[in-house]
């Protein structure tokens, strides 16, 4: 084998067991990457609210209460 060839299956190698290793650690900590995927998700709809409300019309804190049943 050639300089080249060695590299290229070395490379290959490390991504092999990087995505073994990294298989492995989420299966053993599915909590956590459930509750950090989830957190991401909710960052995403936030931002994606926030965005879509700088385009619509204001609404009084009066007109909320309403909606929400409480006068006041």
């Amino acid at each position: 084998m050639n300089n080249m060839t060695e590299l290229n299956f070395d490379e290959e190698r490390i991504k092999q067991l990087f995505k073994s290793a990294l298989i492995e650690v989420i299966q053993e900590q599915k909590e956590v990457f459930s509750d950090l995927l989830a957190e991401i998700i909710e960052d995403i709809a936030l931002e994606k609210a926030i965005k879509e409300g700088e385009d619509t019309e204001s609404v009084s804190r009066d007109a909320i209460f309403k909606i929400l049943g409480n006068k006041g």
